[in-house]
């Protein structure tokens, strides 16, 4: 099961509110509100595909 933070991070990547995301989760990850699952996954979906 997901944690709330990481849907919550989901719907502003899925609604394209991304601006400053990044820093934000790096920010929840260091104080374990996402675990490295969650964080590299959500990393993944703001890389821009090619």
């Amino acid at each position: 099961m997901k944690s709330f933070t990481y849907n919550l991070c989901k719907l502003l990547i899925d609604n394209g509110r991304t601006e400053e995301l990044q820093q934000k989760l790096d920010v929840f990850f260091a104080n374990d509100r996402l675990t490295m699952e969650e964080y590299t996954e959500l990393c993944a979906m703001l890389t821009p595909k090619e």
